[in-house]
């Protein structure tokens, strides 16, 4: 009697902490699935698709060079594609049918139990054309306006050897510091190299307000707003003891001062 055909993934993201976190959910979740390949954008991930044909493709959405969703575009009806974002439910709709599912990072568990469940009952089945679907999604991204965008909700941070997750409700300030960002929390200080201008794009701009070039602050960590002797705009943050300045250029936020 032959073997049972080994069933076959490609994990695709540009950050290794999150290919070595998904690589163990999976080996968790899913023994048996033999992850034949990582790839770290778009252009990698049609190539090693190419050449490996796996039956299913972990892919990041936005990613340098080629996104995920344009990756799709090209690995569509060759393999089962499930999306792993870093940023909260928008456009799920697009998600929920089809040969398509996402996962939202940092992957859980149940999460990704529940998605491996789904892919062994699609791999009975041929992949599906998701170009409806994809069409829904890249609308969605585009932000056209009709759909409500998704702010990032996750900060990765590396602490030595292992990634850190911090949601941005933990957050009291970004502030740039040459070539990092730091981090700064109730707790702890962390350093990204994700740069503040990147961080202005993606933070919801009700919740994080931009005071300085290079401060953004988290609104309800805000205590209060005083002057200094030099009549410059300083904020005190809950629980973190260093006031921030407030730019002249940003000084209309705080217009009752």
């Amino acid at each position: 009697m032959a073997a049972q055909k080994a069933i076959t993934a490609l994990i695709v993201d540009d950050e290794a902490p999150m290919r070595d976190q998904l690589r163990a959910r999976l080996r968790e979740v899913w023994p048996a699935l033999a992850i034949i390949g990582e790839a770290t954008n778009g252009i990698e991930a049609v190539a090693m698709a190419a050449q490996h044909a796996p039956d299913i493709v972990f892919l990041d959405i936005r990613m340098p060079g080629l996104g995920g969703i344009e990756a799709a575009r090209q690995l569509y009806n060759r393999c089962h594609i499930v999306f792993v974002t870093a940023y909260d439910q928008y456009a799920i709709d697009a998600f929920e049918q089809g040969a398509m599912d996402y996962l939202l990072k940092p992957v859980a568990a149940a999460r990704l139990a529940t998605t491996c469940d789904r892919l062994r009952q699609r791999l009975e089945q041929a992949p599906q054309d998701i170009g409806a679907q994809l069409a829904q999604l890249t609308a969605a991204l585009q932000h056209s306006g009709a759909a409500k965008p998704a702010w990032l909700r996750w900060i990765q941070a590396q602490v030595g050897g292992s990634l850190r997750m911090i949601s941005t409700r933990e957050v009291l300030f970004f502030r740039s510091d040459e070539k990092y960002t730091r981090v700064q929390t109730a707790h702890a200080e962390l350093l990204i190299r994700k740069t503040l201008k990147e961080l202005a794009d993606e933070l919801d701009p009700d919740e994080f307000w931009r005071i300085h070039r290079s401060t953004l602050v988290r609104v309800d960590a805000i205590a209060a707003v005083t002057r200094d002797m030099r009549g410059r705009q300083m904020l005190k943050v809950h629980g973190f003891a260093e006031e921030l300045e407030v730019s002249r250029n940003h000084a209309h936020l705080f217009q009752q001062m």
